[in-house]
């Protein structure tokens, strides 16, 4: 797996930060430490085959939510672009833990993005441009659905919306030409 240096500003990376783990949690000699979320994101990668990339980010929006224990329900049908008819919350565990890592497992097994209680979000794809879209997609949901609620509650869609939602979501786009 390739992965973020911990304690390394964004602006600073370059090719040669980036840290190869071997599947024992092991790194070259003289590479950088890896991200202390090496193991969530093993256990990412080892929930479903097809995922060949993982992106974790603190955004604000999603990360509030996160805080305030609150799932991203159907309140817009682009909910489903994260693969199901919600963004689930997973439990709270400390970071760089293996608890966390069963978390994630856990969380993953049937959406491509998720909530990490007190702590930010997670998001999954085939490649890295795809889970980067996603994950910016969800904390645009989150930004939006944070707005909802400064409203009154969420008028919800239902889950025959949602089911015709994630149906058509599978020749949504570029989904079309792999069918």
């Amino acid at each position: 797996m390739l992965i973020t240096p911990t304690g390394v500003p964004y602006e600073d990376l370059k090719p040669s930060s980036i840290v190869y783990m071997d599947a024992d949690g092991s790194t070259p000699a003289r590479s950088l430490k890896p991200s202390s979320e090496w193991r969530f994101h093993f256990s990412a990668y080892q929930a479903r085959e097809e995922i060949g990339a993982v992106v974790h980010t603190h955004s604000l929006h999603a990360t509030v939510l996160a805080c305030a224990h609150r799932p991203i329900p159907a309140f817009h049908y682009m909910i489903a672009v994260a693969g199901g008819v919600d963004i689930p919350l997973i439990p709270y565990a400390p970071f760089g833990t293996e608890e966390l890592a069963e978390h994630v497992a856990k969380g993953l097994a049937q959406r491509n993005a998720l909530l990490m209680a007190n702590h930010g979000q997670l998001a999954v794809a085939s490649d890295l441009d795809k889970a980067l879209e996603l994950a910016q997609e969800v904390e645009v949901l989150a930004e939006q659905y944070y707005k909802v609620l400064t409203l009154g509650k969420p008028n919800l869609l239902g889950k025959e919306a949602m089911a015709d939602v994630l149906s058509r979501f599978q020749s949504y786009g570029q989904n079309a030409q792999n069918k």
